[in-house]
């Protein structure tokens, strides 16, 4: 079997048959309830959340998604979350923290919406502040990149105390297209982009920035497997003082 390059992962991470968000959270849960809003100025599609039973284990799961179907990628901006989105997660995990549920998020985003209204509604303070809120959270936090993980966007749902990654993805401050036409001015030079940048699982649990790599996740079998791993993750994360919780995670994301 030939060896994936970065480019291809690239691709994997981006490739239409990846499981859903939607379809994943369900499959994760019992008795999901999505919740709506950011009580401020909209209800952005793009950031599906809610709270759900995971082995009988109440938990708040948040996604970004992009899209279930063709008509519903557009109204989702291919993955890419605006302002009343990133606020509409900052709810739902300060809700998470009041109630003491842990709180699980899923990642799949080229990055936030790069729209001129997200800026004059504070798209970069709500991704700062949830980076802020997310390293003082006072319960669990696990995050998991299934697809793309791009720029600030991504790492708004990413300060976990823990970041897991499915086999075919990426996370990385931009994309390979983006490196390629700011370094080198040529957007062709894509493929020595990926390499160079080193966003692959393997390369990104080697430099500490993720800690686990997952298989790919379609089948109900696996699925299951997941929510194990999750639900034990979640036990052992429960079972640290609060205080030493948060030293930890922060101490995790000092030393990048």
């Amino acid at each position: 079997m030939t060896k994936k390059t970065a480019f291809d992962r690239v691709l994997a991470a981006r490739a239409q048959d990846k499981i859903t968000i939607k379809d994943l959270i369900a499959g994760l849960t019992d008795d999901f309830i999505e919740l709506h809003g950011d009580r401020a100025y909209g209800d952005d599609a793009a950031i599906y959340g809610g709270i759900g039973l995971l082995q009988q284990q109440p938990a708040t799961l948040i996604g970004i998604r992009k899209a279930d179907d063709e008509k519903s990628a557009a109204e989702v901006h291919f993955g890419s979350a605006e302002p009343d989105g990133y606020r509409k997660a900052l709810r739902l995990m300060k809700q998470a923290e009041k109630f003491q549920r842990p709180v699980i998020t899923f990642i799949n985003t080229p990055g936030a919406f790069p729209d001129v209204n997200a800026e004059y509604h504070g798209q970069g303070y709500l991704i700062s502040q949830l980076i802020l809120q997310g390293l003082q959270l006072e319960t669990p936090y696990l995050a998991i990149i299934v697809g793309e993980g791009g720029s600030g966007g991504a790492l708004a749902l990413a300060v976990g105390d823990c970041v897991w990654a499915f086999q075919d993805s990426i996370y990385s401050v931009l994309s390979p297209e983006g490196y390629a036409t700011i370094l080198w001015k040529d957007s062709s030079r894509v493929r020595e982009a990926a390499e160079i940048m080193k966003l692959t699982p393997p390369e990104l649990v080697e430099q500490g920035i993720i800690d686990k790599i997952i298989p790919e996740v379609r089948t109900k079998a696996e699925i299951n497997q997941l929510k194990q791993q999750l639900f034990d993750k979640i036990k052992e994360l429960s079972a640290i003082p609060t205080a030493e919780l948060l030293r930890r995670r922060f101490a995790r994301y000092r030393k990048f």
